[in-house]
């Protein structure tokens, strides 16, 4: 089993949202909920201004928070081979104990079953317009219009109310060799996936090259994702 870490080129990134609109296509997450995201920051004054994107997922920690704090035994959020962390639906209890500990902000919580909207059978003009929930089955949906069911291969398609949810590095795509969906969409190839362990993949070839950083590397989490370089650095 390959060690798995993402690499990010920020030099690559042209901020453009992709990663995060495929996420969410990928695996039907919710309104509000998002698994792969982004942060970002404006400094300076007008006209030195610089302007900083970084896109964000979970980490998949090595010393992960979220599982040591995980009341439920045997726990909810578990590593797998190849260095994931994944969380199973079955035993979470929706304690949000692991949402409050990610010091990344990347677990997300369900208060309300999923795609309310896609299941409104109101209509806006009776005899005229369809509901949303017409719309799903005119389309041959499953709860959302473009639901993905590969998803359904490693994890629950869609996750249910009071229950927490995060990215698992597309578990799903990986176990057919393929990358992360969040990698695939990406225009300007900015995101890589690979083993860490093998001296020849695109993941070491790209740290052995650049200095990296990772996100809070002071608290000891460990984290599996490596940005390098710099977001649209201002030429000298």
């Amino acid at each position: 089993m390959p060690n798995y870490v993402m690499v990010i080129d920020l030099h690559r990134c042209t901020g453009c949202g992709a990663c995060i609109i495929g996420c969410k296509n990928e695996n039907n997450t919710p309104e509000g909920v998002f698994w792969a995201h982004h942060v970002y920051e404006t400094t300076g004054t007008f006209p030195d201004v610089k302007y900083t994107y970084m896109p964000t997922l979970c980490n998949h920690c090595d010393n992960a928070p979220c599982i040591d704090v995980c009341p439920v035994d045997p726990k909810a959020l578990f590593k797998v081979e190849g260095g994931m962390t994944l969380h199973s639906v079955e035993k979470c209890i929706g304690c949000r104990v692991c949402e409050n500990a990610c010091p990344y902000g990347v677990i997300y919580f369900n208060e309300e079953e999923p795609h309310g909207f896609w299941r409104d059978t109101s209509v806006l003009i009776e005899g005229v317009t369809a509901s949303p929930q017409e719309v799903v089955e005119r389309v041959g949906g499953t709860v959302i219009p473009y639901y993905n069911p590969d998803r359904e291969t490693t994890y629950e398609g869609i996750r249910p109310a009071n229950k927490v949810e995060k990215c698992t590095f597309c578990d799903h795509r990986l176990v057919y060799g393929l990358q992360p969906y969040c990698n695939e969409v990406c225009p300007s190839g900015a995101r890589f996936l690979g083993d860490l362990d093998d001296p020849n993949s695109d993941v070491s070839r790209l740290l052995d090259q650049y200095p990296y950083k990772r996100p809070q590397e002071e608290l000891g989490t460990e984290p599996r994702v490596y940005y390098i370089r710099e977001y649209n650095p201002k030429p000298k």
